[in-house]
């Protein structure tokens, strides 16, 4: 996305918090593309016996958004950095549901770069339910690393947008990124 319609989209969302419905209706077809690509990239693997796919994924979280009261928003990636948090509480109340209707549990394995691994298979509920209770407890470590894991895994954010969305350098985002990954990764297995 070019500088000029980032910041577009920045005053789009700003008066759009302000509560200017004509900015949400211009706003609308930027935020969908942007957050149907990102659902995408989570639900790539979906397969028949899913409840969710991308699309219903997307609408589901942009009603979330849409209906919040007055949202603070600082700029286009805030913005993306709050869809990732509806959408990973979205996909985890979906794999919690599908959960409680089965039986069974074991050991799991989460690759944090395979994501559509993770959602694909019969045990992605148990990996994603680990995984959000993993970063649950990276959060009460370190909350700044948390929300690189949140923003970038659960919201496709790139590194530049997770760094405006946390005021942080793009390497302070990579080194929070690759230390977290190794501390989730070593909290799910262990």
């Amino acid at each position: 996305m070019m500088e000029a319609e980032k910041a577009d989209t920045t005053r789009l969302l700003r008066d759009w918090a302000k509560g200017d419905r004509a900015a949400l209706d211009a706003l609308a077809p930027r935020v969908y593309k942007e957050l149907r690509r990102v659902a995408g990239s989570l639900m790539q693997a979906e397969h028949g016996g899913r409840t969710l796919s991308a699309t219903a994924l997307v609408h589901e979280a942009y009603l979330r958004l849409v209906d919040a009261s007055r949202i603070e928003v600082e700029h286009r990636a805030h913005f993306l950095a709050l869809a990732a948090k509806v959408m990973r509480q979205i996909l985890l109340d979906n794999a919690r549901r599908r959960r409680a209707a089965k039986r069974g549990d074991g050991a799991i394995r989460v690759d944090l770069d395979a994501v559509a691994e993770i959602v694909a298979d019969e045990s992605g509920d148990r990996a994603l339910i680990a995984l959000d209770d993993a970063l649950d407890e990276l959060a009460h470590v370190d909350e700044r690393r948390a929300r690189v894991v949140e923003m970038r895994y659960f919201g496709g954010l790139s590194v530049e947008d997770t760094a405006a969305a946390l005021h942080v350098s793009a390497d302070t985002v990579m080194r929070d990124w690759k230390i977290a990954r190794a501390w989730l990764t070593a909290r799910i297995r262990g």
